[in-house]
């Protein structure tokens, strides 16, 4: 079993290569499973130093049967085995390290691909992986697909992940200050105005800090939901139901005491004609309810049912006020 865990660059990336070659051999009981599992959730820097020995081990037996191919072999040459205390030597991940570089772009160049949608379009992308990716109104993400890893980048909007199983190519979504992470699940992800939601609908997800942001991570289960202000350290957990999250892709919109500026931020991606709200207090008024997606001015009418506005129109757009004729 894996020994205690040394401090510093040095003991990590040797940490790293020992979970890598014991999860290539499949070595691996119950009780090193969760120890596993316990280090890599010990922080962002043991996440990025297995990635990055994970992609060392990949490229290396990508090259052997590359350079097979090309020697005009019958078959690719077996892999040669690499110990335990092989990768483990700083010498031999150094060198390891050099060969990566030298043969990264030639053999694991990512498939990257940008994925925009108007407001109020909705788009289902399938990834070649297998993943599915539905687009909601307004949403601009972008997709890498390389040998060892899966990458989105989520500029604005939101989607559903429903991820292919893939232990050994982590599943990972870039969204401001902070990377969910997953290996297969079934997920929402809504990013606006400075304001990350991700709910959970099957399996299991980690959120964590960005590179160079501060806060501690959080692994989040089916019916969970995790919201975070960008620039924030911390984040709030609570219940929530997947479904209704999830009701966008079908037109409908479900909110159970969320604020009117979280509900106006979603319909602006739905609309080309703006809405904004006059008042903050106004803004912060939570409504529950649920809002199907067909002619704006109808939406209005219909919020008008849950909170008390009006709704003043002009070249600009929609300005939300208060009702005061309500409050009498």
């Amino acid at each position: 079993m894996i020994q205690a865990w040394r401090t510093g660059d040095d003991a990590r990336r040797e940490h790293a290569a020992a979970w890598v070659v014991r999860l290539e051999a499949r070595e691996l009981g119950d009780a090193e499973a969760l120890a596993f599992d316990a280090w890599l959730s010990a922080g962002p820097g043991n996440i990025a130093a297995f990635d990055d020995a994970l992609a060392v081990s990949q490229a290396y037996a990508a090259a052997g049967e590359q350079v097979a191919r090309e020697l005009g072999a019958r078959r690719a040459p077996r892999r040669p085995a690499m110990g335990r205390r092989a990768m483990m030597g700083m010498g031999a991940m150094a060198a390891a390290a050099a060969f990566a570089v030298v043969i990264a772009p030639q053999f694991a160049a990512a498939d990257t691909e940008t994925y925009v949608t108007a407001k109020g379009e909705r788009r289902t992308v399938q990834l070649a992986d297998g993943s599915t990716v539905d687009l909601n109104g307004g949403t601009r993400l972008t997709v890498a697909l390389a040998r060892d890893a899966r990458r989105v980048t989520l500029d604005q909007g939101q989607a559903v992940f429903d991820v292919a199983h893939a232990p050994k190519r982590p599943f990972t979504i870039a969204a401001g200050d902070r990377t969910v992470r997953v290996v297969g699940t079934q997920f929402d992800v809504r990013r606006l105005e400075g304001k990350l939601s991700v709910t959970v609908a099957r399996g299991a997800v980690e959120v964590r800090p960005a590179e160079g942001a501060t806060g501690r991570a959080y692994r989040l289960h089916p019916g969970q939901r995790l919201d975070h202000v960008e620039g924030a350290t911390g984040a709030r957990v609570a219940a929530a139901e997947p479904q209704e999250v999830l009701g966008w892709r079908t037109g409908r919109l479900v909110y159970r005491e969320q604020p009117l500026g979280e509900v106006i931020a979603d319909l602006n991606q739905q609309f080309a004609q703006p809405i904004r709200i006059e008042d903050p207090a106004l803004a912060a008024t939570p409504i529950s309810g649920v809002l199907v997606l067909d002619d704006q001015a109808a939406v209005i009418r219909r919020l008008a049912l849950l909170v008390p506005i009006q709704a003043v129109r002009s070249d600009a757009g929609v300005v939300l006020r208060r009702d005061l004729a309500s409050d009498r």
